[in-house]
């Protein structure tokens, strides 16, 4: 049952408690049967933040200055807005014809790109010091310079892969916002993509932000991957990560009543 926070003491400092360990609203006041005035405009002020996520833009000079000494490659989608790539999924795990001869063939151990997804800002804010992290723990691979794709599906590393002739691609992606977490990036990887490429070949690390997997452990568990699937060849089902302390977050044991499970889970 859950009651008002200010009902009573020993009721506030329960929920507080469980308040630090989430950013999901939960023990929520109420006004007869209804939420309170502050819950409900904080929910759509949330809401508001996570629809203008979605229509924001790359700032590529802010992600092109974040990921220097690199010089990364910039191109699009065959999405050519983003109407078009909300309402075509299509198009958008699709590279635009016209940026193909940007891309200089290797052959490259590795590729990452950089795709905005539903929330590029948080590409912008976690994608930059997890590709520094994982090239300096990956100094004899033959990396190619990062690319930056405008209005990219995950499916789009493929094509890029594939122009590039890399072995593997690892796509970082802004992850659809929640109502507590607008900048969440996931990170995608392929050994030997091709387009068309089925998704149950890829591994995926997700919820990359301030409050979930941190630039460390994000790069312990790639990096790991990225070994384990040069060595076997694979990645996808049959590439269980089991990377050695890369355990997930360990948090105190609390009691768990009914609680409100996190907006966008």
């Amino acid at each position: 049952m859950i009651r008002h926070r200010n009902e009573t003491p020993a009721i506030r400092d329960v929920w507080q408690d469980l308040r630090e360990l989430t950013q999901a609203r939960i023990g929520l006041a109420r006004t007869g049967n209804a939420q309170t005035t502050r819950d409900v405009l904080e929910f759509q002020a949330a809401h508001a933040m996570a629809r203008d996520t979605v229509h924001t833009p790359f700032a590529l000079d802010v992600l092109t200055d974040a990921l220097r000494p690199a010089e990364p490659l910039i191109v699009a989608s065959a999405a050519s807005d983003r109407n078009l790539y909300l309402s075509r999924p299509d198009l958008g795990r699709q590279l635009a014809a016209e940026c193909r001869s940007a891309l200089t063939p290797g052959p490259w151990d590795l590729v990452f790109v950089l795709a905005d997804g539903l929330s590029a800002q948080a590409v912008t804010r976690q994608g930059p010091a997890l590709y520094h992290a994982c090239c300096r723990a990956l100094p004899s691979w033959h990396i190619a310079p990062p690319v930056i794709a405008t209005q990219g599906r995950v499916a789009i590393g493929d094509d890029i892969a594939t122009a590039l002739q890399a072995r593997m691609v690892a796509v970082m992606i802004g992850e659809r916002p929640g109502l507590t977490v607008p900048d969440s990036m996931g990170v995608y990887l392929t050994w030997a993509p091709y387009p068309g490429c089925p998704d149950s070949r890829r591994n995926c690390l997700s919820n990359i932000h301030t409050h979930g997997l941190t630039t460390d452990e994000a790069c312990a568990k790639l990096v790991w991957l990225m070994l384990e699937a040069r060595k076997l060849g694979l990645t996808g089902v049959d590439l269980k990560e089991r990377a050695p302390g890369a355990a997930p977050l360990q948090r105190e044991p609390v009691s768990k009543p009914a609680i409100v499970p996190p907006e966008g889970s």
